[in-house]
């Protein structure tokens, strides 16, 4: 079985400024593009479509120095994010200044392509670092990236075998601050502290203005927050053959004394993970409401006078059940969760059981 994945490759740094007038050449035909939506549709009440849009840029790729599959890609998703946010004009692509767009250059498939151990794309040739053997995929479509460093990547969209996992395991995830993420079975993924670890650095290089340092510390933070997530979820996609997880907000938690703890934690990124490794292993992957997930004993299926009740309680960890079970509160939630999975919470699951 195949499906389809995307690859990231960082760009040798030798390219960078041919990137750049490119990525800047892309932004002349998005805000070239923006400015003829937003008159369309005040003088004609009419949206344009991607088709539409194509005719008034065909034939500026060779002037801008840009394949034209790009300036048609450009076309293609800006329509799509004007219907996504709802509105007759978006936000300008700015080149330069404090607030300048990172660079972004789209391209769909066959527009790029492998040769002589190079990526060649628009008639120029860009060395690599090749950490899953580029030469043995066809690739389709996909984008040139740039980050907040100044450092550009390759994302490109494959077709990769399906890997099989060996383990046939049911987990539900229940996922907090305390730990990160806890299993019906008792694994946990502790909470990690990898922005406030670096915040007294953040804090040096944030006053000394020393802003290639700023980004170079909060890269690193972002680089061992997605480590710890990768490999945690690549271990239960491994064994598992259904993952059930609550289907918590972040949102909600951000304008707590708790925000900091919850971006750090990557919630939003884990489950992201999750979704993507399992639709690769052909497991199956599904969030559920989370509602009284806590307060319900996976036992007896009641909600007792001692369980925790929200967030005024978030100090009980441990409670003891009419029924008499005593319940590790994230455990216990996470047990509820995988039964809503299974939609069987009404009956409930053993106390012995992490399935």
């Amino acid at each position: 079985m195949k499906h389809t994945k995307t690859l990231k490759v960082r760009i040798k740094d030798r390219h960078r400024s041919l990137l750049q007038q490119m990525a800047w050449s892309v932004n002349q035909v998005w805000n070239y593009v923006n400015a003829l939506s937003q008159r369309s549709v005040r003088e004609r009440g009419v949206f344009l479509s991607a088709y539409d849009i194509d005719p008034y840029t065909k034939g500026a790729g060779k002037d801008l120095g840009l394949h034209s599959q790009t300036l048609q890609e450009v076309s293609r998703e800006y329509v799509i994010r004007r219907k996504q946010f709802k509105k007759t004009r978006l936000q300008w692509r700015r080149s330069g200044g404090v607030r300048r767009s990172l660079g972004w250059i789209p391209f769909k498939s066959g527009a790029v392509t492998w040769k002589q151990g190079q990526v060649y794309h628009n008639g120029h040739y860009f060395k690599i670092w090749d950490s899953y053997g580029l030469a043995r995929y066809r690739f389709r479509a996909g984008s040139f990236s740039e980050d907040a460093r100044g450092r550009w990547y390759l994302n490109v969209v494959v077709e990769v075998e399906a890997e099989m996992p060996a383990g046939q395991d049911a987990i539900g995830i229940d996922l907090g601050l305390k730990d990160t993420a806890t299993c019906s079975d008792g694994t946990r993924l502790e909470a990690g502290r990898f922005y406030r670890d670096l915040e007294p650095a953040l804090g040096l290089a944030q006053r000394a203005r020393k802003k290639q340092r700023v980004k170079a510390i909060h890269a690193k933070i972002a680089n061992r927050r997605k480590d710890a997530l990768h490999k945690f979820s690549r271990q239960l996609v491994n064994r598992c053959g259904v993952i059930i997880i609550g289907d918590v907000k972040s949102s909600s938690f951000t304008r707590t004394n708790s925000a900091k703890s919850v971006y750090d934690a990557g919630w939003a990124m884990l489950k992201q993970f999750l979704s993507y490794k399992s639709a690769g292993a052909g497991i199956v992957f599904q969030a559920v409401n989370e509602a009284y997930t806590t307060q319900i004993c996976s036992c007896c299926g009641a909600i007792g006078a001692h369980s925790p009740k929200g967030r005024a309680d978030l100090g009980i960890r441990v409670w003891t059940c009419e029924c008499g079970v005593t319940q590790d509160r994230d455990v216990n939630a996470a047990r509820n969760i995988l039964a809503l999975g299974h939609e069987r919470l009404a009956g409930g699951i053993t106390a012995s059981s992490g399935r």
